[in-house]
Order: C-alpha cells, then structure tokens, then sequence
C-alpha cells in the first residue's frame, strides 16, 4: 500500500503542475483588456 500512495501522490503533483502549465499559477484578468466606457466632456457641455 505505500507504494500505491508514492505513487498517488506523484500523479497529484504532476496534475498540479499541468494545470498550473495550462492556466498559470494564479489565473487573473489584465485590466488593459477590459474596454472602459468613456464619456465625451463635448456632449454635456453645449454652447
């Protein structure tokens, strides 16, 4: 049995690694990507 648990162990670290290979270690959102909505300063004041 302690070879079976080595040997789970293994697996659990390697399914770490690729998830961390395929998502990258701490998966966020850049913010340069996100569109911001912005508001012409000519349309609220009108001459």
């Amino acid at each position: 049995m302690d070879y079976l648990d080595k040997v789970l162990e293994k697996l659990k670290e390697w399914g770490r690694k690729l998830i961390e290979i395929l998502l990258g270690p701490e998966p966020e959102p850049e913010p340069e990507l996100i569109p911001i909505p912005v508001k012409e300063p000519s349309r609220r004041r009108h001459h």
